[in-house]
Order: structure tokens, then C-alpha cells, then sequence
């Protein structure tokens, strides 16, 4: 069997059906139905409109009709005027002046609360920073942290590793002071003190 060549043969062509030609009639009708919604949409908006421009000018007139407040209380029917007189004629209750004891009182009471003294630590606490193998590196972190208003020390210390020079602050008498200062040097982007 020879092979066939489906390129150069080219395109099959479209044969053109009835179907086709009911439905571009089809598509070209005009819609009746959406233009008799819409236009009574329109028309229900403008009659809207109409009535709320025509309702304030009769509110007006029904307001100017009106008595006014001031004038119907000449007019009031016996059996209302008796109901205001009454509410005129009752005395209100009289209020008795509140006595607060605890006012007096409390000038009186003291509270006495035992504090228990915290136990002196004889710990002293170191805060490291960084170990560098270079003074140069050193130094310049000394200065880094002595721009945040505290005061580093470079200590040099001999190992099996060799030779290491060690940012450090303090003696601390307790932890927590060296805590708020490791705290000061983490929001200055000085990560990285150990508490020791």
C-alpha cells in the first residue's frame, strides 16, 4: 500500500447546509421581548420620577393646612387636660441621699502585702557577641555595638583551634539586665549574643 500524502492533498471542503442558513436568519430577528422590558423599565422609572417631584408640593400644602403645636393646646379635650394636670399635680418621689460606706472606710483599711526580697545571686553573667580570628574584625564590631551606648570588650583567648578574639559585655549582676541589652543589640540588626 502506497503512503498518502495528507498535506499536499490540502483541505476537504466545507459543504454549505440549509441549517446554516436558518440560523444567520435566525440570529438577525429583532428581540422583541427584551426591547418591551426595557422600555417599560424606562417608563417605570420616569413615572418615578414624575411622582417624587410631584409629592413634596402637596406635603408643603398639608404642612401649611396644618395648626401648629402651639395652637392645639388650647383645644385639648377635657379628659386629656385632666390627664396632664394629673401628671402636674403627682410630686415625684423624693431620692434619699446615698450613703456610700466604703468611702469612709477605706481611708481607714491598709493593705499590707509581704514581699519577699529576691535571693541575691552570686552569678555574674557574661554576654558574648561574636569570636572573630582577627583583632581588625574585632575592633570593628566593638565600635558597631559601642555606637548603641554599650560598652564591649575584645578578649583574647588561646585554644587547641587556635587563636580567637571574643566580643564581649559585661559582668552582669542578673540576667535580665543582660537580656535587655541583648534585646537593644537585636533591633540595632546585632543578631547573635549568647548569654552566658
Amino acid at each position: 500500500m502506497a503512503h498518502q500524502d495528507y498535506v499536499k492533498r490540502g483541505q476537504a471542503k466545507k459543504r454549505h447546509t440549509k441549517n446554516s442558513k436558518n440560523k444567520k436568519n435566525a440570529s438577525h430577528q429583532t428581540p422583541w421581548f427584551r426591547i418591551t422590558i426595557a422600555s417599560l423599565l424606562v417608563a417605570g422609572f420616569v413615572f418615578g420620577l414624575y411622582f417624587l417631584q410631584s409629592t413634596p408640593n402637596s406635603r408643603k400644602e398639608d404642612i401649611a393646612n396644618k395648626p401648629s403645636h402651639n395652637a392645639g393646646y388650647d383645644e385639648i379635650p377635657s379628659s386629656k387636660a385632666n390627664d396632664v394636670t394629673k401628671y402636674e399635680a403627682d410630686d415625684l418621689p423624693v431620692l434619699k441621699e446615698e450613703e456610700w460606706a466604703f468611702i469612709d472606710a477605706l481611708p481607714e483599711y491598709s493593705v499590707e502585702v509581704d514581699v519577699e526580697e529576691l535571693p541575691k545571686s552570686d552569678k555574674k553573667y557574661i554576654m558574648q557577641c561574636f569570636s572573630v580570628r582577627t583583632m581588625e574584625k574585632a575592633e570593628a564590631l566593638r565600635a558597631k555595638i559601642a555606637f548603641q551606648g554599650l560598652e564591649a570588650n575584645v578578649v583574647e583567648s588561646n585554644g587547641s583551634n587556635g587563636r580567637w578574639f571574643r566580643v564581649v559585655l559585661g559582668p552582669y549582676d542578673r540576667k535580665r539586665a543582660a537580656e535587655k541589652d541583648r534585646h537593644h543589640l537585636r533591633r540595632a540588626k546585632i543578631p547573635g549574643c549568647i548569654i552566658w
